[in-house]
């Protein structure tokens, strides 16, 4: 674990009792859609390494020749300015399947899976996981704040709604509990958010469309829940889906924790589900039929990567993502080390609904192999034509972009599995992913030392402490009165709008 810097362990000058410490900023963040030098965070709730000292060691292996970084960052760069985000984002967001994009790496789809990588890491940066604060399970920040809590300025988006599911489920290794009695609340966790891109032109001009970004928070390491997993494909006609097929079905598990509620908590009482359809019909309403292009976007690591595939079909399904003039909104899903959600009818669907998804993974990560390990889309097709209708048999969707975190010479070449299932590393690997057989070359700044944040993947060399990530004296502050409290932070957002009702019974009952 990372010492605290010494000035972290001095008596801070006393504040109010309703403070909070703000996070860790990385050293460089693809969200950032215009490049601005950020704002110095005075009070640093984690110990960090310093980025500049950090460079300068991995910046002599490049100088050897291990990494040919500067060629290939020119031909990035080169290939960048010859094509913009804005010309081309709808190849990007999968229209023609991502095809002759993945290899050679085109390097703006290289940027945008950082992006949205990087919105999913957002839901872990900015999670309590700490059992003995009494505000694990919520996220730290109000939403208004979420992203220049977390370092990332100059965002480009806006964040419209948290996402509550209850733990009431059969996920105990998932949801995150506090030890104490007095909490604030005992049945929900904090699941992720739904953000829209700003009117800024600077937004506009980099994205080329408005965007409508749904993330969701998964594990960051742990695999616990896996076994938690009844393995039991259901019919999602079943939970409330506008779905009339029982044929298409999902991992009973990844539906229950999708659907169910807890009318009895503030946070919970309506279903993740709800919560998510509600925002988005109410943002495609506002923004669908305004000129120029929309989009839909849906990402989550682990977990949240299956959620992010059965929330991408439910807003298809529900015919969500059109316009009242009828326009079609593209919805593509972007997940991490996600394990397969459906069945093969369930995977049929999606393509029939032209829901795009582009799952990257780390070929030695056991998640994206689960649920289905013996019946899924590999099985000879003779096996899966008589094993179809079993409910252990599954079918990941979309198209993949397989890593392999031994091409790095930053990594370590043997870990653990729950390493090899790190969201921060699979962001690495990306960006010096430029094509099967080419050589690791980082192409941004993203610095290294975030994959040791909640892991000890990298190689010991670069000096870099394994777990570094944690709040500066564990969260705890200096009353006013002299004493250690761990402080009062803003209320936490059940921000269910006033009219969720209303927009629900439409949803029901389409016009």
């Amino acid at each position: 674990m990372a010492t605290i810097p010494s000035h972290n362990l001095l008596l801070p000058k006393p504040i109010n009792q309703s403070a909070h410490s703000l996070p860790f900023k990385p050293h460089s963040t693809l969200l950032n859609l215009t490049a601005r030098s950020s704002p110095a965070i005075a009070t640093k709730a984690m110990s960090t390494t310093d980025a500049a000292s950090t460079s300068s060691r991995l910046e002599p292996l490049e100088n050897y020749g291990i990494t040919a970084a500067e060629d290939v960052r020119r031909r990035d760069r080169e290939a960048k300015e010859s094509k913009s985000l804005r010309e081309t984002w709808r190849k990007i967001q999968g229209e023609d399947d991502w095809a002759g994009l993945m290899d050679p790496m085109d390097p703006v789809l290289r940027s945008e899976l950082i992006r949205y990588g990087e919105m999913a890491q957002a839901c872990y940066d900015a999670f309590d996981f700490d059992p003995f604060s009494r505000y694990c399970g919520s996220c730290r920040f109000t939403r208004h704040k979420l992203f220049d809590s977390l370092g990332i300025f100059d965002s480009g988006y806006e964040v419209a709604r948290y996402l509550y599911a209850t733990s009431n489920i059969n996920l105990p290794n998932f949801f995150s509990k506090s030890r104490w009695s007095k909490v604030w609340s005992k049945n929900a966790n904090w699941m992720g958010y739904v953000a829209v891109s700003d009117d800024s032109e600077t937004t506009r001009r980099r994205l080329g469309r408005r965007d409508i970004a749904v993330a969701w928070r998964g594990t960051v390491t742990q695999l616990e829940w896996i076994a938690d997993l009844k393995d039991f494909l259901k019919p999602v006609s079943g939970n409330g889906f506008r779905c009339r097929d029982p044929a298409v079905k999902a991992e009973s598990g990844f539906l229950d924790l999708y659907t169910d509620k807890d009318t009895s908590c503030n946070f919970s009482k309506f279903s993740a589900r709800e919560q998510l359809l509600t925002e988005v019909k109410r943002l495609v309403e506002r923004y669908g039929d305004e000129e120029g292009d929309l989009s839909i976007t849906v990402t989550g690591h682990s977990l949240g990567g299956a959620l992010a595939v059965l929330s991408a079909y439910d807003v298809a399904e529900m015919g969500l993502n059109r316009t009242k003039r009828g326009k079609v909104v593209p919805v593509t899903v972007f997940t991490y080390s996600a394990p397969r959600v459906g069945n093969i009818r369930f995977k049929e669907r999606m393509e029939e609904l032209g829901v795009k998804v582009l799952r990257v993974v780390n070929k030695h990560d056991v998640v994206p192999k689960s649920p289905g390990l013996f019946l899924n889309e590999h099985a000879p097709h003779a096996l899966k034509q008589l094993a179809g209708g079993l409910p252990w048999c599954y079918c990941h969707v979309g198209e993949k972009l397989s890593l392999d975190h031994q091409n790095s010479p930053f990594l370590k070449p043997s870990v653990d599995l729950s390493t090899a299932h790190n969201l921060e590393a699979l962001l690495h690997l990306l960006d010096g992913y430029h094509g099967k057989g080419q050589r690791f070359v980082l192409s941004s700044g993203r610095d290294p030392a975030l994959v040791n944040k909640a892991s000890d993947f990298l190689k010991d060399h670069f000096m870099v402490p394994p777990y570094w990530r944690q709040d500066a004296n564990k969260g705890m502050v200096r009353h006013t009165d002299g004493r250690w409290i761990q402080p009062d932070r803003i209320r936490a957002e059940d921000h269910h709008a006033p009219d969720i009702h209303h927009l629900l019974t439409q949803l029901h009952h389409p016009s």
